[in-house]
């Protein structure tokens, strides 16, 4: 069993310390939390032993009567692998505790590239992640390009990708994000720092990003143009992503207009927290002129680049190939509408 660590219990922490907790090969050993919260509750609810991410704040947990199981150096110290769902930044200030204890990690998207050893889509480049000390697991907005754009690559041929992400202001329990009020071009500039993320997984692609943000928190969208290198018909195209596990195309006969209604379904599938591990891709939206590709989809930013974190620690540890993981992530997660 895979002895996994998960610093970091907050939105994407908590989801991959679940999906892992459901792997036949893989045990979490321990979480850690900067502050005692109703996350960390929920971590000792769970069953799951709490460590301190910073020795000057254990006294709080006690004060918050939370019992923690000992510093997250003794959990970096333990673990086969450890997971990094620290905010944006602060894994990078950690990577030095991982070295010091020789304990491979992960990243999230929100580290520069330049900090790992490579950036990781389960899909486009599992492989190239094997016996890695420090792997990047990409933003979930370059998780659900790069699903997308692997197959079309391997199917056809891709030469020029043109995305514009209409971005969600913040998660539902982020209370200091915005907008409120307003529709921002977000960044300003062009391209938007997606297109050259996406270029760490594939680093010949020609690809154009730009992005804005709205008053929302259910879901990112992007609005696709992918010119191939030979013609196609729309109808090819949707069988072909109809064999991608990580795609959900909606049908039309579902009448879902809209990110509201997509977690609406996702809740009544039983899916734990609405969470959408699939792009979303609208069955109908998926046009082509010539050798021009356009489609709409939906991206859950809180939960698509869960079954790549799962993914990424076989990669790391050797312990499977990709074919072998992807399958059986999805089989333990219920990955697939």
């Amino acid at each position: 069993m895979l002895q996994v660590a998960i610093n970091g219990y907050g939105t994407i922490g908590k989801r991959v310390a679940d999906a892992v907790r459901q792997q036949p090969d893989m045990e979490v050993l321990g979480v850690a939390k900067t502050r005692p919260n109703f996350e960390a509750e929920t971590a000792i609810d769970k069953g799951f032993s709490l460590y301190a991410a910073v020795e000057e704040r254990e006294h709080l947990f006690d004060e918050a009567g939370l019992e923690i199981a000992g510093p997250v150096e003794d959990l970096v110290d333990e673990a086969d692998v450890v997971v990094d769902a620290t905010p944006s930044g602060i894994g990078a200030q950690n990577k030095e505790l991982y070295e010091e204890y020789d304990t491979p990690a992960l990243y999230q998207g929100g580290e520069d590239a330049d900090l790992v050893d490579v950036s990781f889509n389960a899909r486009s480049n599992f492989a190239e992640a094997a016996d890695a000390d420090h792997v990047r697991v990409v933003s979930c907005n370059t998780t659900g390009l790069s699903r997308v754009i692997a197959p079309l690559r391997e199917a056809y041929g891709v030469e020029k990708v043109r995305a514009t992400l209409v971005r969600r202001g913040g998660d539902p329990g982020q209370t200091d994000r915005g907008p409120i009020n307003d529709i921002l071009p977000n960044p300003v500039t062009i391209p938007s720092h997606h297109g050259p993320d996406v270029e760490t997984i594939f680093d010949d692609l020609d690809i154009d990003t730009l992005g804005m943000k709205v008053p929302a928190t259910q879901m990112h969208m992007h609005s696709l143009n992918i010119s191939l290198e030979e013609e196609v018909d729309a109808d090819d195209v949707r069988e072909l992503f109809a064999d991608e596990s990580r795609l959900f195309l909606i049908p039309e006969r579902m009448n879902i207009d809209g990110s509201g209604k997509l977690k609406e379904y996702a809740l009544d599938a039983g899916r734990p927290r609405g969470d959408l591990w699939e792009n979303c891709i609208w069955e109908e939206s998926i046009s082509t002129v010539g050798n021009d590709l356009y489609l709409f989809q939906g991206i859950h930013q809180e939960s698509d680049v869960v079954p790549e974190n799962v993914d990424a620690i076989r990669a790391v540890t050797g312990s499977a190939d990709a074919e072998e993981s992807i399958e059986k992530t999805n089989e333990t997660l219920g990955v697939g509408l």
